[in-house]
Order: structure tokens, then sequence, then C-alpha cells
């Protein structure tokens, strides 16, 4: 899939109407990206919630990648009833890439869960299979507990060096982190209650793709 936009990426929280509003939302405010995370849902409440999260986002902005956490099967199920997903982010622990790739096809958008040298390295050898990599946490998260050290603005620069991938950092990014994030040269920044938690979510986004540009021309 051509023209991935990773700088704004939207991972969700919880299951219901609320949930699709916001990433709906998110994308009608120009984010890149919408990955569907609901790790407590059973399967089958996680498919519906990503055909309706698909759908929603495919209204709100046709342009908008939708991606399912974890779950190639998921993911596979949904592209099989037609449903606008566009693939999987997978973490360490989840279904092989190789394996991911093999089942949603060579069009399929792929990411995988990074955040030390070892790891990005490590996904080095997997570049043919993979679209991009997520990379955290950049400060401790109560949504998720990796057990690596957080990267902080500093470390992002050498796993970007390494890398052939674009990376998207995560954990805990808020707007305000965005535009020191973008001068170390990441693809773009997740996030997850700064988003999710937001008031105004779309004006959040907004908030980030302009902080994002400010930091990326500074960097320049």
């Amino acid at each position: 899939m051509t023209g991935l936009d990773l700088r704004c990426y939207l991972v969700t929280s919880g299951t219901g109407r609320r949930t699709v509003r916001v990433a709906a939302a998110a994308a009608a405010a120009g984010a890149g990206v919408v990955q569907v995370r609901a790790k407590e849902a059973t399967t089958a409440e996680l498919l519906e919630l990503v055909l309706a999260v698909a759908g929603a986002v495919q209204a709100a902005n046709p342009a908008t990648t939708v991606l399912v956490d974890d779950r190639a099967d998921v993911a596979a199920a949904a592209r099989q009833r037609g449903a606008a997903v566009h693939g999987v982010h997978l973490g360490q622990d989840d279904l092989p890439v190789a394996d991911a790739r093999e089942l949603l096809g060579p069009e399929a958008i792929i990411g995988l869960t990074t955040g030390t040298l070892e790891l990005v390295g490590a996904a080095e050898q997997l570049r043919a299979q993979l679209d991009y990599l997520g990379a955290g946490p950049f400060r401790r998260t109560p949504t998720k507990n990796s057990g690596r050290p957080p990267l902080g603005v500093a470390g992002y620069a050498p796993l970007v060096a390494v890398s052939s991938l674009p990376i998207v950092a995560i954990g805990d990014v808020t707007p305000e982190d965005a535009a020191a994030l973008a001068r170390t040269g990441v693809a773009g920044v997740a996030l997850v209650r700064a988003v999710m938690d937001a008031p105004d979510p779309a004006a959040t986004v907004r908030e980030v793709l302009s902080a994002l540009a400010a930091g990326a021309e500074a960097g320049d």
C-alpha cells in the first residue's frame, strides 16, 4: 500500500460506540492510521469492533489506514468480509511476521513492535515483509507494560539511524511531545489516551499534526 501516513497514529481503547466515534473523528481530522486495540475483548467482540471502526473510518476518511492490534486472524477475517482493514500490528509474542504476511497477502500493512537496538536490528532482517516499526515505550504507560525501559526523546535517533523502516514512537506520547520527537527522525507518533480521552479528539489530532510539521521543519 503506497502513501502510508504514519504521522499521527491512533491506537484505540475501549469497545463501545464512543471508541468508534473517536476513531472516525480522528480519521476525519487527518490521523493517517487507526489501530484497533482491545486486548480484553473476545475474538468475536474484537471482530465486531474492527468491522464497526473500519466502516466508520472509511466513511470519515478513506485515506486512513485501519490496522488490528496483535490479531492477524481477525484482520484476515475482516478483510474477507470486505471491510476496509489494511493489516495488522504485531507484538514480539504474536504470530511471526512471515506467517502474518502469508495469511494477509502482499498488499497488507504489517507493523512490528520494537524498542531496543537489538529488536530493531532483528526487524531489519524482516524488512522485506514489514512496512514500519513501532518503538517504545517513550515513557512509562499504564496501558501496556512492555518490560523495556522508557526511551525518552534521546532514545529514538539511534533507533532511526539503524533502521531502513519508518519508526513510530509510542508509549504515553502527548501532543506536547510531538515536535521534539519529530526532530529525532521518527515517521510519526502513536497516541492512545491523549486522543481517546480528549474532549475534542479531532482538535488533538490537528494539534499533533501541526506540532510534527513544526518539529520536522526545525530539524531540517
